[in-house]
């Protein structure tokens, strides 16, 4: 039999309690008691122990029944010093006497052990002695020996039983370790790691070697404001990190995040004097109390974007640029056949050429005036990603898409075909109100600005975009609609063909009464140039339109002024167009009245319209 492990009896039950050493399981049994010590010994041991400890007896055998003769050893028979601690084999539990009684059944009738009686000076540990099969026989335990020495036992814990201490659930919870595309909110933060710690500290060596600021002692009269550390890290078209940049923003006003800091400006001059406090994390040791006074224009101040843009204006004008007159963020070089087109957002520029050697001069021209970097071939563009190819090139917004969509939880979500749904129609006060309307209104200005290479969205994102006051939850559930349908078109895009005629042409429309809330329309044009799509719109109408053919015909005036705005813009790039722009209207009264020459009374309140687009014709 396995050996079991005597624990004691049960507070509740009549019962002993046993421990199984092979399964580690308790039994319990009644009227069980456990053998005979005696016959667990092997042999006398001259180690005791002073301190009393529990009784834990180890059964090598199945316990008698209650009817087996047993021998008591009685309280009044033991000594008056300290139990000694009696081992088994090597291979067995310690085992542990206490002082008190202990009743111990003998092993059989035929086995018994006797001990011969001794001194205490002879043997320091207590004599058993256990009668064979004697009820009333009992055993005189000898006197005290002297203080007994100290016994070093080697300890069993737990773990070497294979018994462990369950795992508790935090133990379970996982510590997110640092990313590599985080975005520090805190100086703190930006200063543990190395990558925004080598990104600060080029902002503002650039700052100091481009001298945009001096440090002065400060003046009480003047008015200090403070700075702030921005970051943002610049990706590439694929997603993967570009660099790490890190913006000083000027607190020229109460910032808040994406409407007062987001758009940066580079630096330009300053015509007026603005003192700055110096920035955080890299304050002069030697001058900690000094403040800087600008000498250009730095990110965030008022005076940044129109400083920006008059010097760098000034330079391309010295350089034999001229700033066109349709947009004034171009500007085009034509001189002996060479020409170089500039455009500018802020402060990035996208250049381009029919000669790229001229476009190298020119780069290395720029670089001596002005700090940049050049990014080689046009790949990746304010999101936009440009895909070249023998017939032309691909203007798509997968990236954008993508980080929207992880944004609002919808990168998993099921494709659908259409961006809004046909029925029923879209009104301002269906659903309830959303209680808080800013994540319907981000999600909707990021529409917005994907509509710039997505034609197919537009009437949707006008849609939408006329419930930004008052959202409801019926109007959060076509946004999510939208959504869907970008997710099934990531890589839809703009296609801009190589070879393609220089001639204009429209396609216009409008829903007459579209919108059931005041029964206004909606006026939608697209402009080609050749096959490629380069201008379109939706919008709802100013006024509330009588007829479908005022609905038509105001549209078509709209049409008309985006058409004469592009002829303008052709004519700045030096590209003069073969026929005269065609408008295509699927309204027969729109178009009788565009072609009409007499004026009549019932149309005097779109006397404007009329008049406007006869002078085009």
């Amino acid at each position: 039999m396995n050996p079991e492990v005597y624990y004691g009896v049960s507070a509740e039950h009549t019962h002993r309690r046993f421990l199984s050493e092979e399964n580690k399981m308790t039994r319990f049994r009644r009227g069980c008691r456990p053998r005979s010590l005696g016959a667990a010994l092997d042999r006398p041991t001259s180690s005791t122990i002073d301190t009393w400890v529990p009784s834990v007896v180890v059964m090598s055998h199945p316990c008698p029944l209650a009817s087996s003769p047993s021998t008591a050893v009685h309280s009044q028979d033991l000594p008056s010093y300290a139990a000694p601690s009696l081992p088994l084999s090597p291979a067995r539990h310690q085992l542990r006497v206490p002082t008190a009684t202990t009743v111990v059944p003998p092993p059989s009738s035929s086995q018994s052990a006797a001990v011969e009686n001794s001194g205490p000076a002879d043997v320091p540990s207590p004599q058993l002695l256990a009668a064979p099969d004697s009820a009333g026989s009992s055993t005189d335990v000898g006197s005290a020996a002297a203080s007994p020495p100290l016994v070093h036992r080697h300890m069993t814990t737990r773990a070497m039983n294979n018994i462990h201490k369950p795992i508790q659930r935090l133990n379970l919870h996982a510590q997110k370790q640092p990313s590599s595309d985080f975005e520090p909110t805190t100086v703190a933060q930006a200063l543990k790691d190395p990558n925004w710690h080598r990104a600060m500290s080029e902002e503002c060596d650039a700052l100091v070697r481009n001298g945009t600021w001096e440090l002065v002692p400060p003046d009480s009269s003047s008015n200090v404001v403070g700075c702030k550390w921005i970051f943002r890290i610049k990706r590439k078209s694929d997603g993967s990190i570009d660099r790490f940049k890190a913006r000083l923003v000027a607190k020229g006003f109460n910032q808040r995040p994406g409407v007062d800091y987001f758009e940066t400006f580079s630096p330009g001059r300053l015509t007026e004097t603005v003192f700055m406090a110096q920035p955080p994390g890299f304050i002069d040791s030697d001058h900690p109390t000094h403040v800087c006074k600008l000498k250009k224009a730095i990110y965030g101040l008022k005076q940044a974007p129109r400083a920006w843009y008059h010097e760098l204006r000034q330079f391309l004008l010295a350089a034999g640029f001229k700033n066109s007159y349709a947009d004034t963020s171009l500007f085009v070089l034509n001189t002996g056949g060479t020409i170089l087109y500039l455009l500018i957002y802020v402060d990035d520029i996208i250049l381009t050429g029919n000669n790229s050697a001229h476009v190298d001069r020119f780069v290395d021209t720029l670089a001596q005036r002005f700090s940049l970097k050049d990014l080689g071939p046009l790949s990746y563009f304010l999101g936009v990603k440009v895909l070249l190819h023998k017939h032309g090139a691909l203007l798509t917004q997968r990236r954008y898409i993508q980080d929207l969509l992880t944004r609002t939880n919808m990168a998993n979500a099921n494709p659908v075909q259409t961006p809004l749904p046909t029925s029923p129609p879209i009104t301002l006060n269906s659903g309830t109100l959303l209680s808080d309307p800013t994540t319907y209104r981000m999600v909707v200005g990021s529409l917005q600005y994907l509509s710039l290479t997505r034609p197919d969205i537009s009437f949707a994102v006008n849609k939408l975009s006329q419930y930004m006051h008052q959202p409801t939850s019926d109007h959060w559930d076509l946004v999510k609609r939208l959504l869907r349908y970008l997710c099934g078109t990531l890589d839809d895009g703009i296609v801009i063909h190589r070879n393609s005629q220089v001639s204009l042409h429209a396609f216009s429309d409008a829903d007459w009464a579209g919108n059931k809330d005041d029964f206004s329309s909606t006026s939608a044009y697209i402009v080609y140039l050749g096959k490629n799509p380069i201008s379109w719109s939706s919008k709802k109408q100013n006024t509330i339109a009588r007829s479908s053919t005022e609905a038509e015909y105001r549209s078509v005036a709209a049409t008309a002024a985006e058409l004469n705005w592009v002829c303008f813009l052709l004519t700045d790039l030096g590209l003069k167009v073969s026929t005269a722009p065609v408008i295509y209207c699927d309204n027969v009264g729109a178009t009788q009245l565009c072609s009409n020459p007499i004026f009549h009374s019932r149309m005097k309140h779109v006397a404007i319209d009329f008049h406007f687009i006869k002078d085009q014709l």
